[in-house]
């Protein structure tokens, strides 16, 4: 199991995100989640310095030019999306990433409140 660590630059476009409005709280992450080919266009317009700003955390192990130094989606390269903060969360709390399960938390409790008072 890698160690991560949390990929603080995609904290803060998440929070980015969320204050803009660019976020979406009602579709599920099994509908809103982005394919292996939506990945790679992202990978191909943006490099991987843009694809791993939609990531909670980066494995410091893994090779910096491959998807998989990147985990805990948040968004669909588009928006930030609830049900991916939740989905992250869970997930780092199941495999003990701490760090990771408390940035998603509290990216959640933010959007949260964001979405609350913009209603």
């Amino acid at each position: 199991m890698p160690t991560y660590s949390v990929n603080d630059a995609a904290v803060r476009q998440a929070r980015r995100l969320i204050d803009d409005g660019t976020y979406d709280t009602t579709t599920e992450w099994s509908d809103a989640a982005p394919g292996a080919d939506d990945e790679n266009r992202v990978v191909e317009a943006e490099g991987y310095d843009g694809f791993g700003a939609w990531h909670l955390a980066v494995d410091p192990d893994a090779s910096p030019e491959t998807k998989s130094r990147y985990a805990f989606p948040y968004g669909d390269f588009t928006r930030v999306n609830r049900a991916a903060l939740i989905h992250a969360k869970q997930r780092a709390a199941q495999n003990d990433h701490p760090e990771v399960e408390a940035a998603a938390d509290r990216l959640l409790e933010h959007l949260d409140e964001v979405a609350s008072s913009a209603s």
